[in-house]
């Protein structure tokens, strides 16, 4: 008796994944908002897509996608650009501010597109900030995870010790609010103001302030000197500048990621300081006449013989 084996059904191709991307990320990406933004705007019914409201971020759009916000149309998304900034004191980091008080972005030159800041620096620090047209390039630079050291010069009414600035490598809670490591080191005394050189990673709002309050030493100045890669360098205070591409896609790994944190510092012009190899020494080529110095050298060794000879002449006996 033959045994019957059973029907063998056969396999449903696997369901093919829809190409594009999330909605909010292709917002950032065209340099209006940040993806938390973008999805706030979304709940607030002012993005539409092919002719929908979208109530909900969870939607993933093509090429082709019809984006409306506002009522505009979403511009194509240029290529990802980023620019130093000497923020002076006296600015809010923020697009608009309820009190009214003048922001970073009115006071950008005319020839810088819509940008957001990476990060933020409150009303009364000063330094270093970057600005870019990519929403999601900022918050990737924002995150701890990018190991870029954020490096700022700091005042401070007080006289810190060595051994309570060296403690604060090890972490430090404030108001039940924990910080990694920081190193801080004492530059000069003042009197009774003092000069820090801080270093971190973290950069939680108001980071610096908060925990040399906690140490008992109140910032009287915050100036930001280097993010990353990125250095303040000779910029004056409100001028930008923008790191050249090639820079930018280097420090960026060749792709959408950061560099870690060993990444090389910046020169004044935003781009990553490289140590350059010195030039090499061409090959010497005899030409058949001596260069000037050899010709100086060859000269100075052959007056004393030729006059040695002369006084021989002289001295023979007739």
């Amino acid at each position: 008796m033959t045994e019957q084996l059973p029907e063998v059904q056969p396999k449903e191709p696997p369901e093919e994944q829809p190409k594009g991307e999330r909605i909010a990320k292709r917002l950032a990406r065209a340099g209006l908002c940040s993806r938390r933004d973008a999805e706030r705007w979304i709940a607030e019914g002012r993005v539409a897509v092919d002719g929908e409201t979208l109530t909900s971020p969870a939607v993933t759009v093509g090429e082709n996608s019809r984006i409306v916000v506002d009522g505009k149309l979403l511009p194509d998304a240029e290529r990802t650009r980023l620019w130093r900034y000497h923020k002076p004191a006296g600015l809010v980091t923020s697009h608009k501010d309820p009190q009214g008080r003048p922001t970073v972005f009115d006071h950008l030159p005319d020839d810088v597109p819509r940008v957001i800041s990476v990060g933020r620096l409150d009303l009364n620090s000063e330094g270093l900030l970057l600005l870019t047209n990519d929403g999601a390039l900022a918050r990737r630079l924002e995150l701890p995870a990018t190991g870029w050291v954020r490096r700022y010069r700091v005042r401070v009414h007080g006289e810190p010790d060595a051994g309570r600035l060296a403690a604060l490598e090890r972490g430090v809670t404030v108001d039940g609010l924990a910080y990694g490591p920081i190193k801080a080191v004492l530059d000069r005394q003042q009197g009774s103001n003092a000069w820090l050189t801080i270093s971190l990673k973290e950069g939680k709002n108001r980071e610096v302030r908060k925990v040399m309050e906690h140490l008992g030493w109140t910032v009287t100045r915050l100036i930001r000197i280097a993010y990353g890669p990125f250095q303040l360098g000779l910029l004056e205070p409100g001028q930008v500048d923008e790191v050249p591409a090639r820079v930018l896609k280097e420090q960026l790994g060749g792709g959408d990621r950061p560099k870690g944190a060993q990444a090389a510092p910046a020169a004044d012009s935003g781009a990553a300081a490289v140590k350059a190899k010195p030039p090499r020494k061409p090959p010497h080529k005899p030409s058949g006449k001596p260069d000037g110095n050899r010709a100086r050298h060859a000269e100075r060794h052959a007056a004393p013989a030729a006059k040695g000879r002369a006084d021989a002449h002289r001295r023979r006996p007739s």
